[in-house]
């Protein structure tokens, strides 16, 4: 079994889901804020999204952690490394809870995780995909130094593929 990591920046720590997570989690999946996710999303599809984002661990060795915010313990989001099939490539994603946005967390938490995937996972080759409405996950993946891959096989044909690596 994977042990799930923590990792901590200065102002974060990705830490392993709990259950206290799910009731943001489901706030965010069943709403509109989740459009750019393929939602929203009925209760019972959103508990399974929960679920595998933390099954992926013991299936493949990466998965989600959720952001909290060391300066007061908060639960800001999920940032997480993708795998499995519904996933072409290990891809990096991330989202954040409404009042957390605006504040440089997604990107903190971003490179913190590319950074293990790199080091630790030993990853070769990582994506982001990303709904072409998406402007601030687009902006996001391009401020991490991710590259439009127009070539790359993609989990819905009109996802925006960038590359971190590989």
């Amino acid at each position: 079994m994977t042990t799930i990591p923590t990792l901590v920046t200065d102002r974060l720590s990705l830490r392993p889901m709990q259950a206290d997570d799910w009731p943001a989690y489901h706030r965010l999946m069943v709403s509109d804020r989740s459009v750019y996710m393929g939602g929203p999303f009925s209760e019972a599809v959103a508990w399974g999204m929960f679920c595998a984002d933390h099954a992926q661990w013991s299936l493949f060795g990466c998965g989600a952690l959720m952001i909290e915010n060391r300066a007061n313990g908060g639960c800001l989001g999920q940032v997480g490394i993708n795998s499995g099939p519904l996933f072409p490539e290990f891809e990096l994603g991330w989202f954040l809870y409404p009042e957390a946005e605006g504040q440089g967390f997604a990107h903190e938490a971003a490179v913190a995780m590319r950074l293990w995937s790199l080091g630790v996972r030993h990853i070769d080759t990582l994506v982001s995909y990303v709904d072409p409405g998406n402007r601030r996950s687009a902006r996001l993946a391009e401020r991490l130094g991710a590259r439009l891959d127009h070539d790359a096989r993609r989990p819905d044909p009109s996802d925006l593929v960038y590359r971190h690596y590989g």
